[in-house]
């Protein structure tokens, strides 16, 4: 029997697969009811459609692991789509300014923008919510809320105005509590401090006596290092050693408290992402949260290895922040939400939903996390 070539072989495929996806489609419509009709009608496959989308981040380029993690995300699409989808990602300040991804993407300019949701909160107060809050959630539970328990479909509501859907895009782990030169052993020790540290975490820094700096990652350094701030935040033991504080700073101070667990986001163009085939709408999907998965593990693992690192090989002195200023760090952070969702009731709704989901959490962690991380891990 002749064999058929190679072109004829892909001929078949192609139109077996149309075939398929067609007949799924009217088997879908024919049990679908009037209430769950989709709220927008996908376009017709045709597999010699290509696709080519920018994608512009809040980080420098190929930042290790948030902006690597863009990077193979870009890949992952293009192998899944069998080369039909292509996309070119941009580190902040390439296409467009870091702080500016928003805007691109949402005007429609740029398909689609990574960063963290707490970068907007000038424009939107409510989007911290879904990136963090101090003494929050830590990864796995902000991935359980996002993922399972309603906070995407709240997230979606909320970046609806904007044309933009959202997606959890990673999450950096529970983050340290940053670099000092100067010992804190008491609350009265932050009064007059000068850090770098963002977002609702400045905001408690500077009502507990201290001052919150806003200063550019590549500036850090040097700020620190010429005493124009006291203490920094960064992220954890891997990024942080790759920015050299220990050079510049003393002591290494934990818990993160303002950054638990800290979810990334990819957002989508909406208008833009609904006029993709239905293939294509399910590989960006299936494809971020690949990107979600596997940032928080290698953030998990270089974390562990980089904190042996800069304590056995640099010989930094980790710290653990005092009880009183914890305290105090809590007291004030709670204050500062009350505030945010007084005035604002987008910030209410999110962070009710927030709130709810973390008290249901803890109450079921007292039977397991919590009880053997105090009663079975004696070297934690």
């Amino acid at each position: 029997m002749k064999q058929p070539n190679q072109s004829s072989r892909r001929k078949f495929l192609r139109n077996g697969l149309s075939a398929a996806v067609a007949g799924t489609a009217i088997a879908q419509t024919a049990c679908s009811t009037e209430n769950e009709k989709p709220s927008a009608q996908a376009p017709y496959i045709n597999f010699n459609d290509s696709y080519h989308w920018k994608m512009v981040t809040t980080w420098p380029p190929n930042f290790p692991i948030l902006g690597e993690g863009c990077n193979k995300f870009a890949q992952w699409v293009k192998e899944m789509s069998g080369g039909r989808m292509e996309i070119t990602v941009y580190g902040g300040g390439e296409l467009v300014p870091s702080l500016e991804v928003f805007d691109a993407v949402s005007n429609g300019a740029i398909e689609l923008g990574h960063g963290a949701a707490y970068y907007w909160a000038g424009k939107i107060p409510a989007a911290q919510f879904f990136a963090t809050v101090p003494f929050g959630m830590n990864a796995p539970q902000m991935n359980a809320w996002l993922v399972a328990g309603g906070g995407t479909e709240l997230w979606q509501e909320t970046y609806a105005p904007y044309n933009l859907l959202p997606f959890p895009g990673g999450n950096t782990g529970m983050q340290m509590g940053g670099w000092f030169n100067k010992e804190i052993n008491s609350a009265e020790d932050i009064n007059g401090l000068k850090m770098r540290i963002p977002g609702i975490g400045g905001k408690v820094f500077s009502r507990a006596g201290g001052t919150s700096v806003l200063v550019a990652g590549g500036e850090i350094y040097t700020n620190l290092e010429r005493g124009v701030i006291d203490a920094t935040e960064w992220i954890g033991p891997f990024h942080d050693y790759q920015m050299g504080f220990y050079n510049v700073a003393q002591y290494y101070y934990y818990p993160g408290w303002h950054e638990p667990g800290t979810a990334l986001e990819l957002f989508a163009n909406k208008d833009k992402f609904e006029g993709l085939p239905s293939d294509l709408q399910a590989i960006l999907r299936t494809c971020s949260e690949r990107l979600n998965l596997w940032t928080l593990s290698q953030s998990e693992v270089m974390n562990s290895l980089y904190a042996h690192k800069l304590k056995t090989e640099e010989n930094v002195e980790f710290r653990p922040f005092p009880t009183e200023v914890l305290d105090i760090f809590r007291k004030y952070s709670e204050e500062i939400v009350n505030d945010m969702t007084a005035a604002d009731t987008a910030s209410k709704k999110a962070y009710t939903s927030y709130k709810k989901f973390q008290d249901q959490f803890n109450e079921y962690a007292i039977y397991n996390e919590k009880i053997y991380y105090s009663s079975f891990q004696p070297n934690i």
